[in-house]
């Protein structure tokens, strides 16, 4: 019981001295910032939280048919991308 009490804790320190993952470029620690009218699906998939090739694809497509994003939450009117995902990438998104 000692022994599983002690392995606890270690991995508590462990994680509580661990930095957060956070949407930032790892080369040089700023914060990314992606501007949903002009970024590439490569830079979507990598940058958005929640968005892989297929969602990336999807902004991509709805902007050249529907022409640029007027707000944020315009990204919601993309088929798969809901409101919860505009709010978690909402601080990263651009204009």
């Amino acid at each position: 019981m000692l022994k599983t009490l002690l392995s606890t804790l270690v991995l508590a320190a462990t994680l509580l001295a661990s930095p957060a993952v956070s949407a930032q470029d790892g080369a040089q620690g700023t914060p990314v910032e992606v501007n949903i009218n002009t970024a590439e699906v490569e830079e979507l998939d990598k940058y958005l939280e929640g968005i892989g090739k297929a969602k990336a694809q999807a902004i991509v497509d709805f902007r050249n048919e529907n022409g640029a994003f007027d707000t944020i939450d315009s990204l919601s009117g993309v088929k798969g991308i809901g409101n919860a995902i505009v709010e978690k990438n909402r601080d990263r998104i651009t204009l």
